[in-house]
C-alpha cells in the first residue's frame, strides 16, 4: 500500500512538472515580439501615440509612477516618456532635459555616437507629468532619480545592452543626480553644461566670468544697453504695460510689473552669453545712449523676453523655480557698471517666482552631497562645458577618487556646447569613451567617430529657447 502511495505521489509530481514545463513553454511562446507590444506588456505602461520615422519606431508613452517612492501606497501619477527604438541589441541612451519632454523624434549626441536607442523622460511635476493634487514636497532630486531608476528597471529586460545617461543643462544635472543615487544602473554618463551651485550664497565665480568673457568691446556694448534700459525705465515700462495688456499678461506671482521689468533687464547680459556667440555682438546697438527706445526694447526683448516673468511665462517653470529655491540653488550677480540708484530689487530669489501657496524651504546640504560624491566617486562620467557659457562658471569637477571621468571645455561655445565642439584630441577621447562605455566593438572604439550618420530631422539639437536664468 505504501509503495502504491509513493508511486502515486511520484506520478502526481511528475505530471505537475510536465504541466509546469508545458505552461512555461506556452508562456514563452506567447510572449510578444513586436516592440510596441513588448513595451505595452510592462505593467503600468500605456501608449499615447506612435509616430513613424525612417529607420526607427517612435513611441510617446505614459508610465505609472508613485508620487513618493518611499511610500508607493500613497498614490501614483502618470509620467510621460518617449522611446526612439532602433534595435534591442543596440545600446540605449537615457535622455533627460530636466523639464518637459518633446513628443517629436530627436537624438541626443550620445545616441548618434552610439547609433543606439533613446529613452527620454519628462521631469516630475512638469505638466502633464504632475500628480493631482500636487504635494510639492515630493519634488526633489532623489524622487526624480528614483523615477529614472524605475523606468530603467522596467525597460532593461527589453533593452539589455549597455545604457548611458545624458542631458544638457538641468538635464545634465539630472543625469548626474541619477548617477549619484543609483550608481549601478548606468554604464556611463555624459552631462552637458551642467551647473553645480555647491554653496548657494557664494556666487563670485559668476562676477569673475562676466568681467572677462568675450571682448571688452562686446561687454561694453551689452552693459550699456542693459544700463540704458534702466535709465529709460519710465517710458519703457509704459510700453511694457501696453504689451502686457494686449497679451493678457499678469504679474501676481512676481508682485508687480516693475519687478518683472527689472528682472527681464537684469537677465540681458547673462542671456546674451547663454544663447549667443561673440560674433553676434554685431547685432547689439553700438551706442545705447543714442539708440531709440524701440531699439533698446527690441534688443532686450529678443535676448531676455518680456514675457518671462509674467504669470503666464512663469507657470510652465514653477517646478524649476521650486527646485532652485529648495535644493539646486540660483545665481546672484552684481552690476558694477550700473549706478545703485537704478537697481531697485537686484537678482530676485526663486521664492519670488513661485506662487506663495506653495511652501519652500532651502536644503543647503543637497548640492554639497552631490558635489562631494562626483569629486570622489565619479566613474565613467564626462562633463562638457562651453567656454562662454555663464552656467559653466560654477561647474562639476572630478577629483583624485574619480575613475575614467573627465571635464572638458569647448572653446568659444555657449550653452549649446557639445562633444563635436571640443578641440580635436579631447573630441576623439570623449567619443572613444562614450563608445567604450556603450559596449560597442573595439574597432568602433578605436575609430572614435559617431556610428550613425547625421540626420537633420533627428540631430538638430532641441533648440527650444528656455527663458534666461533657467539652466
Amino acid at each position: 500500500m505504501r509503495k502504491a502511495l509513493r508511486w502515486l505521489l511520484a506520478l502526481t509530481m511528475l505530471i505537475g512538472t510536465w504541466s509546469a514545463a508545458a505552461g512555461a513553454a506556452t508562456a514563452a511562446g506567447s510572449e510578444p515580439t513586436d516592440i510596441k507590444d513588448r513595451l505595452l506588456s510592462i505593467p503600468g505602461m500605456s501608449l499615447v501615440q506612435e509616430k513613424p520615422y525612417p529607420g526607427y519606431r517612435y513611441f510617446v508613452l505614459n508610465y505609472t509612477q508613485p508620487v513618493d517612492h518611499r511610500h508607493p501606497e500613497w498614490g501614483t501619477f502618470q509620467q510621460r516618456i518617449t522611446v526612439l527604438h532602433k534595435d534591442t541589441s543596440r545600446p540605449t541612451v537615457f535622455y533627460t532635459s530636466g523639464y518637459n519632454v518633446s513628443t517629436n523624434p530627436s537624438r541626443s549626441e550620445p545616441t548618434r555616437i552610439t547609433d543606439g536607442n533613446q529613452v527620454s523622460l519628462e521631469y516630475r511635476y512638469f505638466t502633464p507629468s504632475r500628480p493631482e493634487p500636487a504635494d510639492w514636497s515630493k519634488l526633489d532630486i532623489w524622487q526624480a532619480a528614483s523615477d529614472q531608476h524605475r523606468v530603467y528597471r522596467a525597460l532593461k529586460g527589453i533593452y539589455s545592452a549597455n545604457w548611458l545617461a545624458t542631458g544638457g543643462s538641468k538635464g545634465g544635472m539630472t543625469a548626474t543626480y541619477y548617477e549619484r543615487f543609483y550608481p549601478r544602473d548606468m554604464d556611463g554618463v555624459v552631462a552637458y553644461v551642467a551647473p553645480n551651485d555647491v554653496v548657494n550664497k557664494e556666487d563670485s565665480a559668476y562676477d569673475r566670468f562676466f568681467a572677462r568673457v568675450g571682448t571688452k568691446e562686446c561687454r561694453d556694448r551689452l552693459n550699456a544697453v542693459q544700463r540704458e534700459a534702466l535709465v529709460r525705465r519710465a517710458p519703457l515700462e509704459k510700453k511694457y504695460a501696453a504689451y502686457a495688456a494686449e497679451k493678457g499678461y499678469t504679474f501676481e506671482t512676481v508682485g508687480s510689473l516693475d519687478k518683472a521689468y527689472e528682472a527681464v533687464v537684469l537677465d540681458y547680459v547673462w542671456g546674451f552669453w547663454q544663447y549667443s556667440l561673440l560674433k553676434d555682438c554685431d547685432s547689439i546697438p553700438a551706442d545705447a545712449a543714442t539708440a531709440t527706445d524701440e531699439a533698446i526694447w527690441t534688443s532686450v526683448d529678443t535676448i531676455s523676453g518680456f514675457s518671462a516673468y509674467t504669470d503666464q511665462g512663469l507657470a510652465q517653470y514653477t517646478p524649476y523655480y521650486y527646485q532652485a529655491g529648495t535644493q539646486l540653488g540660483a545665481p546672484t550677480i552684481h552690476f558694477p557698471y550700473i549706478e545703485k540708484r537704478l537697481i531697485r530689487y537686484g537678482y530676485q530669489p526663486p521664492r519670488n517666482y513661485v506662487p506663495r501657496s506653495i511652501p519652500m524651504r532651502f536644503q543647503p546640504g543637497a548640492m554639497r552631497d552631490v558635489d562631494g560624491w562626483v569629486r570622489h566617486h565619479a566613474t565613467h562620467m564626462l562633463f562638457v562645458y562651453g567656454q562662454d557659457d555663464p552656467w559653466g562658471a560654477e561647474r562639476f569637477r572630478v577629483g583624485a577618487g574619480a575613475r575614467d571621468s573627465y571635464v572638458f571645455t569647448a572653446p568659444g561655445m555657449n550653452h549649446g556646447a557639445n562633444v563635436a565642439g571640443l578641440v580635436p584630441d579631447q573630441k576623439e577621447l570623449a567619443t572613444a569613451r562614450i563608445l567604450k562605455w556603450a559596449g560597442v566593438s573595439p574597432a568602433a572604439v578605436a575609430h572614435a567617430e559617431p556610428l550613425a550618420a547625421y540626420d537633420a530631422g533627428l540631430d538638430g539639437r532641441d533648440v527650444r529657447r528656455e527663458p534666461v536664468l533657467r539652466p
